[in-house]
Parts: structure tokens; C-alpha cells; sequence
């Protein structure tokens, strides 16, 4: 499958309000869903709501389902709590979740999909802050790109991969531990603060590294595990797992979401068709060495692995990028996608750069930016790691403001790449991808808002005033509802009735 399966990237955004340090998240992150979605949906006089029927958060992949009353309040997420929530042309889902506005990008099929999907969700925060403090007459709503607020709090980018339900959960475990440890070193966003309270102020490569406890659970905001084992595919079961990624961070580099999610999808092929069997790279005490490599700028941590050998994080990514060659080149030669190529041959260079000169990396590489922007004004103004200005030039390198983030500086300055123009995001701001689901529930928000009861990954619910009952549609298949496969169709479609007759009539459509 090379890089190529249906993925997708949801963001929790930190958020405050300017001058108000006590304000309420929840109240103003809903503030900001709801302005955005009075925005995108203007003279509907309801957004779609959630549809949570299929949705079961405690069921685990090792074989049973948690109990509710063992379960946190944060992993209840087939509640409907009375959270804002929006559902988007473009297929995504904007929603409060607790104490933060949250994007859940459209399923795409490939890593620069998931790129620009991502981006768009920016676009979309910005204009919802922004929405939000004018309608209230109110104070700025501020919004980040990050992972802590450095007092304790932490909050996720997960990243969601589609996978082959007969591949053995053992197997994942033992190859994905050593591989999310040590891909940080090029996808970790940078953080001024060492443990989950920060208080000891120290650079490390990873913000959410120090949050992590165990190896394998369930959880998502307590006990954090390497590797979670939420059991909820959108899909058809039988066939599919959803891999639930937790432990990575959110980028504002485009090259190192990219790789992130090109370099896990590399890996996850090679785990289903056991080309990584007889390959043991896991560590001796995971979580431990987790947060060993993150509090290594200089990458020189040797991490003992069970077997005794000791390795530091780039030659352990190093073996996996020579495997994940070997793997391409033995299943696709010739064959193999331009877009599986180009993610092993950045994936090949980034290492080579880190490996000699980390600095060469400051374009593409979030830590290493923000290093080098912290290092700037800690040698111009002669600054200790302590300083103030310093922990506000790391908070301010994740404000999504294109005028005043400072990650957004580097870029506008050619300083830190970008795979897409402003036109291409603001493009994907409104239109779904083409290829997958997401095109069919984009599509018909757009064109028929006030027929749209709910929906979901896997559902449209309609509400047609001639039925005395919501029509539910599924879409449990990620790679049908697409462009090729509805465009004509919903073209020949004047209204949702239209539209659910012809379905009706056609029920293999």
C-alpha cells in the first residue's frame, strides 16, 4: 500500500482570551465553533448535528469493551454534551471538545492530502477567533498550534490510519513503540519546559513526550499510551482497524506533518505484510526513553534496546528508513508512487542533515526553528533559559495569527517551507477532498444544509419534511462516495428528496 490509505489528522487548538486570563475555554471555544458555523452555514436555521450512533470510544483492539462507569468523562466522546459543533463543506468536523475548540480534517487518501486538509483547518481557526471577538464586540480569542499550556494541561494532534483488521495488534505494539519514540527528532515541535508542569526550564524536542505513561491503553487524556488502543474504525469492521494516533505532536511545519504521517504510513505497510518480522528495535523501558529522546536537543541519547544493543534515535530511524527502502523496492521496483519516493527520499535527507548539522534542518524541522529563534535572543540580549520573553517566544511561535505567529513569520520570510500557496488552502477551506467519503458528506452540507439532520464519518442523516422519519445513508466505505463515484448524481439532484429517491431506487449507489 506504500503510503497510500485513508488517514487524517484531528487538532485540539489551545485557546485563551486576551486580558481575561481567567475566562472560561469551554465558553469561549464555543463561542468560536458557533461564529464559524453562523459563518459557513449563513440562513440555516440549524447546523447538522453529530450523529453518535455508531460511535464506541470503549471498545479496546485487544478484545473487550471498557465500562462506562471505569471510563473518564473525556472518553465519553459518543456523548452529545451540548458541545458546539459544526460540520463543514469541506468535510471536516469543528467542534468543541471539552475545554478546546477542536478540527477533525476530512479522511484523505495520501500524506499531502493530509497536509493541506490540515492547513485548512488553520485558515479555519483564524477566521473563527476572529468571527468570535468581533460578534461579541468582545476581547481578542487567541488560538495556538500547540500541545501544553506548561501548567500541567496537555491536548492532542492525533493522527488516524486506516489499517487491515486482520493484522495482529501484537505486531503493531512492537513495532510502533520504537518507531513513535524516535520519529520525533523530526516531526516534535519544540518546548520550552521539562516535565508535564514545565516548571524546569529546559529546551526539549517534544511537547507532548513528558505526558506519557504506560506503553498500551485506551485512554487519550490520562495514562497517556504510546500506543492506543481505541477500537472505532468508521468503517466496516470486518475488514478495517482505525489506528488512533496519540502521541504526536502538532506542527505548524508543513514538511513535518508530511513526513509524520508519510513515514507512519510507510511503516504501517510493513507491519501488515510482516516485512518488519524479525526486526526488534523496542526499548527496554519505553516511556522512559520516550522522554530521554526528547530531552536531547543535541541527539546523541542512546536508547538500550531489549536485546542490549544501544542505539540513538536516528540510527533507529535510520534501520527503519532502510527497511522501509528494501520494502518498496521489493514489492513495487519500478512501480513503486511518486509520492511513496519522494517521502523515502526526504525521509533518507532529513536524517542525513540531523545527523551532521541540525541547524541545516531550521527550515523544516519545527524544534529546530524555534531552537534557532530562542537562540537568537538568548545570545542577542544575553538571556538565561528562565526569561519570560523567552516562554512568550515559545507560546508565540504556535499563534495561528498570520500576523503575529511567529512560525507564520518564518514562512512569509521563506524561512520554514510550504508545500501549498494560500490559494490551494483557502480552496480546501470549502472544497472536500475528491477521493474519498468525505466528498459525498461535503457535498451534500453544501448543497443541501437544511435537509442535513446530522452526520458523521460513516453516516448522513437526512431530514426530508415529505418522511415522517430520519433517512440515514451510510457510508461505512472510505473509498466510495467520492467525486468519480457521485458527482453526476448529486449534479442530476435539485434537493435531498431528489437525491434520497434516487438512492432508494439505486441502493448500490
Amino acid at each position: 500500500m506504500s503510503v497510500h490509505r485513508i488517514m487524517g489528522i484531528e487538532t485540539e487548538y489551545g485557546i485563551s482570551v486576551a486580558g481575561q486570563p481567567m475566562a472560561n475555554p469551554m465558553v469561549a471555544s464555543s463561542q468560536v465553533v458557533n461564529a464559524y458555523s453562523n459563518f459557513a452555514l449563513p440562513g440555516v436555521r440549524r447546523g447538522p448535528k453529530w450523529d453518535f450512533d455508531a460511535e464506541y470510544p470503549l471498545r479496546d483492539a485487544r478484545g473487550f469493551d471498557m465500562s462506562r462507569a471505569e471510563a473518564d468523562l473525556s472518553q465519553l466522546t459518543d456523548d452529545d454534551l451540548g458541545m458546539a459543533n459544526v460540520i463543514l463543506t469541506n468535510g471536516a468536523r469543528l467542534y468543541v471538545d471539552h475545554a478546546h475548540p477542536e478540527y477533525s480534517a476530512p479522511e484523505v487518501t495520501n500524506p499531502k492530502d493530509a497536509v493541506l486538509w490540515d492547513r485548512a483547518g488553520m485558515m479555519v481557526m483564524d477566521k473563527a477567533a476572529r468571527l468570535a471577538a468581533s460578534s461579541a464586540g468582545g476581547l481578542p480569542i487567541l488560538l495556538y498550534k500547540n500541545n501544553t499550556d506548561n501548567k500541567g494541561a496537555s491536548y492532542g494532534c492525533h493522527e488516524n490510519y486506516l489499517m487491515r483488521r486482520s493484522t495482529p495488534f501484537a505486531d503493531i505494539v512492537r513495532s510502533l513503540i520504537p518507531f513513535f519514540i524516535t520519529r520525533q527528532v523530526f516531526t516534535g515541535a519544540g518546548r520550552l519546559g521539562v516535565g508535564q508542569d514545565g516548571r524546569e526550564l529546559r529546551y526539549q524536542i517534544s511537547q507532548r513526550a513528558d505526558f506519557f505513561e504506560v506503553e498500551v491503553g485506551l485512554e487519550t487524556t490520562l495514562k497517556r499510551p504510546i500506543i492506543n488502543t481505541r477500537d472505532e474504525p468508521h468503517a466496516d469492521p470486518e475488514f478495517h482497524r482505525r489506528l488512533h494516533v496519540i502521541v504526536g505532536d502538532a506542527n505548524l511545519s508543513d514538511t513535518a506533518t508530511y513526513l509524520k504521517m508519510g513515514t507512519t504510513a510507510l511503516v504501517l505497510s510493513m507491519i501488515e505484510d510482516r516485512f518488519l518480522d524479525g526486526h526488534d528495535f523496542m526499548p527496554q523501558n519505553s516511556v522512559r526513553e520516550m522522554h530521554q529522546v526528547s530531552h536531547d536537543p543535541t541527539l546523541t541519547h542512546q536508547l538500550t534496546l531489549d536485546h542490549g544493543r544501544r542505539l540513538n534515535a536516528i540510527e533507529i530511524q535510520r534501520e527503519f528508513w532502510q527497511l522501509a527502502s528494501k520494502y518498496c523496492d521489493e514489492k513495487y521496483g519500478a512501480d513503486l508512487d511518486e509520492q511513496s519516493r519522494d517521502v523515502l527520499a526526504r525521509w533518507e535527507n532529513i536524517l542525513d542533515r540531523l545527523d551532521t548539522n541540525i541547524w541545516a534542518c531550521a527550515d523544516e524541522v519545527d524544534w529546530i526553528a524555534k531552537l534557532q529563534l530562542l537562540e537568537s535572543y538568548r545570545s542577542r540580549d544575553n538571556l538565561s533559559w528562565d526569561s519570560i520573553k523567552l516562554q512568550a517566544i515559545d507560546l508565540q511561535y504556535a499563534d495561528i495569527r498570520p500576523e503575529r505567529g511567529l512560525a507564520a513569520k518564518l514562512e512569509s520570510r521563506g524561512r520554514l517551507t510550504r508545500m501549498f500557496t494560500d490559494e490551494q488552502v483557502m480552496a480546501a477551506v470549502t472544497d472536500p477532498p475528491t477521493d474519498t467519503r468525505a466528498y459525498f458528506r461535503g457535498e451534500c452540507i453544501r448543497r443541501y444544509p437544511e435537509s442535513i439532520a446530522a452526520a458523521s464519518w460513516d453516516s448522513v442523516v437526512f431530514d426530508i419534511k415529505e418522511s415522517q422519519s430520519l433517512l440515514r445513508v451510510p457510508t461505512l466505505e472510505p473509498n466510495r462516495g467520492t467525486k468519480a463515484h457521485v458527482e453526476t448524481l448529486l449534479n442530476s439532484c435539485s434537493s435531498a428528496q431528489d437525491l434520497v429517491n434516487a438512492l432508494s431506487s439505486n441502493p448500490g449507489d
